[in-house]
């Protein structure tokens, strides 16, 4: 009998040869399934629409989860003429869509292209499977605005980074979270950890309070609240202004129907303020500078307008004089002080810290 050795390791060379094969080629994973790649399932305004609002923005949701830092004028554009001319504008991305809001309103009865390009990554560096175009057409007319998207910093009455104090005795109704800054951070509120080392609670407090140095999943859970907090932040600023610069930065006194105010200063609230209109209308105030409310001033709701409606994006401080009342969702990039008996309806979000004095702050 002759030796079978031989065979054998002829059959174990092709063995190895066509793993090698399924493992190596084709593009895809070390079991040889090619990858899928990231595309764009749906789009607004759909394509080949007509009577496009002129102060809508356009947007492009995903197959998954996508990188934030490739989505931006480059990868995703808005152009109109021929030759194309690109609108300006800014990107913001949440929940796997990106929203292109243009710097100002779209112009009337114009035939209008959004492309996404194969710039556009998911998280794993892939990028879309193909390059994703559509067109429309702008009407004349402009829409309620749309709500700015909270994410999860909605779940927070005070969000802050950096520190979170009061004199007491404040109320506060919801939660409190600061992040990325410690629990030694919040002073005044006389916390008290709980056994699961998760939250602490106060009774000033009328829910719980969270640091980043907690259990898991509190940090966690922080650090998206965050980020959120931020992308709101830019989503506000991002929104076509109806109004610019009303009242040279000086609105006391004023009534103000829904939309979009921008003020490249600070903005004065010196007497009451009244926002007049329906349940599902939207404010957003845009101030490059300082938000200032004088002493034993109102912001007024009227018609139905509900306070998760009025968003204030502020790049400088907001300060909330003795015994002012203010509504709405407040998005700043430094500080909020609320002086002694000030009060808000509403939500503290502040990239920086959030004082209050013997205040009262109760989540919509």
């Amino acid at each position: 009998m002759k030796n079978p050795k031989p065979i054998l390791l002829k059959s174990s060379v092709l063995l190895l040869a066509l793993f090698a094969a399924c493992s190596g080629g084709g593009g895809g994973g070390h079991s040889g399934i090619p990858v899928p790649k990231p595309k764009v399932v749906s789009n607004t305004p759909v394509a080949h629409a007509i009577d496009v609002p002129l102060n809508a923005g356009v947007s492009a949701t995903f197959s998954e989860a996508m990188d934030p830092t490739t989505l931006n004028t480059t990868t995703f554009t808005l152009t109109s003429g021929t030759p194309a001319v690109a609108v300006p504008g800014t990107v913001i991305y949440a929940n796997t869509t990106a929203t292109l809001w243009p710097s100002t309103h779209l112009t009337g009865s114009t035939l209008y292209t959004a492309t996404v390009n194969k710039g556009a990554l998911n998280l794993a560096g892939i990028p879309i499977t193909a390059r994703h175009s559509w067109k429309f057409t702008t009407g004349t007319t402009v829409e309620a605005g749309r709500a700015v998207d909270l994410g999860t910093a909605g779940n927070f009455a005070v969000l802050a980074k950096a520190g979170i104090s009061t004199v007491p005795t404040s109320a506060i109704t919801g939660d409190l979270g600061i992040s990325p800054a410690a629990a030694s951070f919040i002073t005044g509120f006389a916390l008290t950890l709980d056994a699961s080392n998760k939250f602490s609670t106060s009774s000033q407090v009328t829910g719980n309070v969270y640091a980043a140095d907690y259990a898991p999943p509190t940090p966690a859970n922080l650090t998206t609240s965050v980020l959120d907090m931020q992308t709101a932040y830019a989503d506000a600023a991002a929104r076509a202004p109806d109004n610019t610069e009303l009242g040279a930065g000086d609105i006391g006194g004023m009534t103000l129907v829904p939309g979009v105010y921008k003020w490249g200063t600070g903005l004065l609230i010196p007497t009451d303020v009244t926002l007049t209109g329906s349940a599902t209308d939207v404010w957003v105030f845009q101030v490059s500078q300082n938000l200032t409310m004088s002493s034993a001033t109102n912001v007024v709701l009227a018609g139905g307008a509900l306070p998760e409606n009025v968003f204030w994006q502020v790049a400088g401080l907001v300060d909330v004089g003795t015994t002012a009342h203010l509504n709405g969702v407040v998005l700043c990039a430094t500080a909020i002080n609320l002086q002694t008996g000030a009060s808000v309806n509403g939500r503290l979000l502040a990239q920086t810290a959030v004082t209050v004095d013997n205040s009262t702050v109760v989540e919509p």
